[in-house]
């Protein structure tokens, strides 16, 4: 059987439109099932927008309240009401087992979303996204470019049901 994987891509004006888009996908979120983890890349330079896409995504999941850059502390994590979600950010480690040291595959409970900002950092250890969240400056450098590239058949589906 061969998977379909799908890819699309969105151009978004501004930080309130980056967030609102990652609203809209926590909607679709809440449709896909709880029994395994999903796991959520998020690719971009610096200052791309990746963890302004997050704080949409955690407060249509219900969070409310700031939403700082895990760059720092490397993991934080959100208790919501019917999901566990852990935004990491690895762009400051300099071996791939320091994921392991930090524990991640804890994080990794059903039902659980973890979104993971430069996962190339992880190295073998991460296993294939259920969808990368891949963000660039927009062209003439104004606003953002989004791209969504699905990892399973689900996330075709849930790619192909979304408008910004």
């Amino acid at each position: 059987m061969s998977q379909s994987f799908a890819s699309r891509q969105w151009q978004l004006h501004d930080d309130a439109h980056t967030r609102a888009a990652g609203g809209v996908l926590a909607r679709e979120l809440s449709a896909v099932s709880k029994d395994k983890p999903l796991l959520i890349t998020l690719q971009g330079e610096l200052g791309a927008g990746k963890t302004t896409f997050v704080s949409g995504l955690l407060q249509g999941l219900g969070h409310v309240g700031r939403v700082p850059s895990p760059t720092y502390t490397l993991v934080e994590s959100y208790d919501l009401s019917d999901r566990i979600v852990a935004h990491l950010d690895l762009y400051r480690l300099t071996d791939p087992q320091q994921l392991e040291d930090l524990g991640w595959r804890d994080l990794l409970q059903p039902g659980a979303i973890v979104l993971v900002e430069w996962p190339e950092r992880a190295g073998a250890l991460l296993s294939a996204p259920d969808l990368s969240v891949r963000l660039s400056y927009g062209r003439d450098g104004v606003g953002r470019q989004l791209e969504l590239v699905s990892g399973s058949e689900t996330f075709r589906q849930l790619i192909d049901r979304i408008n910004f």
